[in-house]
């Protein structure tokens, strides 16, 4: 006999299924924005009733029994198909509906996001969109976003990417008073004796600094005067005269032009990787998803 299910069986299958997705209660928990407890309680109630055990607990995490890999499985699979048919709605809508999640790196955000979300929620206002500022990689379907910014070269071969404006040009900066007493380098190996700072990647690793002059490049790994992982921090160190930070040129561009940051070694300033926007390639891509993406690169168009 199949087993009738109720508004509330469903509810906790996907419980589940977001669950063993994150691999743990209070990750799931902050998805959900409910309490660690409560999707306890939930699941407890699930395994009851289906007189299944589905995951093993410890402490930090959670791991799926044999039943649970299965049931996961077909979850996916039968969530999958709900969720492309309340997407399909979208084409008799005259603006998309539903959740958005978006996962960014901070230069992007800082460069593009502001006007881009202020004119999507203008404009779509039945898209619940939810953006996280984030450096650090992160598994974007494992962590339950919709899609990430990040540079071209960071995006996981796996998934699809759409290109966000043009390549971004990278150079060093520093406040006229530290170049003043501390003097400026005139080429790269001058910078073994000034105080540069470094920039810890999303990775984990600290950066190399590229640069390249026509065909000569170079790749520096100094003796850091100190590391920091966001590059707006790294710019506020130089702007109180902290050493020489290493940026994209256009979040400094306004700093330059008033002359409160100088650039150093201007010649040897390198192009990079432009931001571009990925999402999974096995999905069909969500209609509020492709209209954030439209809006997104046409405000990417202004970078250089």
């Amino acid at each position: 006999m199949e087993m009738k299910l109720s508004r509330s069986d469903l509810g906790d299958l996907n419980v589940f299924m977001i669950l063993a997705h994150h691999g743990g209660f209070r990750k799931a928990a902050l998805d959900m924005d409910v309490s660690a407890s409560a999707l306890s309680h939930a699941l407890r109630g699930l395994e009851t009733r289906l007189g299944v055990r589905l995951i093993n607990r410890n402490a930090r995490s959670v791991t799926l029994t044999a039943a649970g890999e299965e049931l996961l499985k077909k979850l996916e699979a039968g969530f999958g198909e709900i969720g492309a048919g309340v997407e399909a709605l979208n084409r008799y809508r005259s603006s998309p509906a539903g959740r958005l999640r978006i996962n960014v790196l901070s230069d992007a955000a800082r460069l593009l996001l502001g006007p881009v979300i202020a004119e999507y929620s203008a404009q779509h206002p039945d898209v619940e969109l939810e953006v996280v500022v984030q450096d650090a990689m992160v598994d974007i379907v494992g962590e339950g976003f919709d899609a990430g910014i990040r540079f071209g070269g960071r995006v996981p071969e796996d998934m699809i990417a759409v290109p966000i404006g043009a390549p971004l040009l990278w150079v060093m900066v520093a406040s006229p008073a530290y170049l003043k007493g501390a003097g400026t380098p005139q080429e790269p190996d001058d910078l073994k004796a000034h105080r540069c700072i470094g920039l810890r990647m999303g990775t984990g690793a600290i950066y190399h600094w590229e640069i390249e002059m026509g065909t000569q490049m170079r790749s520096l790994n100094l003796d850091w005067s100190v590391v920091v992982d966001e590059s707006a921090l790294a710019v506020d160190v130089a702007l109180n005269d902290g050493g020489i930070a290493y940026c994209l040129r256009e979040r400094v561009v306004d700093l330059i032009g008033t002359e409160r940051l100088n650039e150093v070694l201007p010649q040897w300033s390198s192009p990079g990787e432009a931001f571009h926007i990925y999402y999974p390639s096995r999905r069909q891509q969500p209609e509020a998803l492709r209209t954030f993406i439209t809006m997104l690169r046409r405000r990417g168009s202004g970078l250089n």
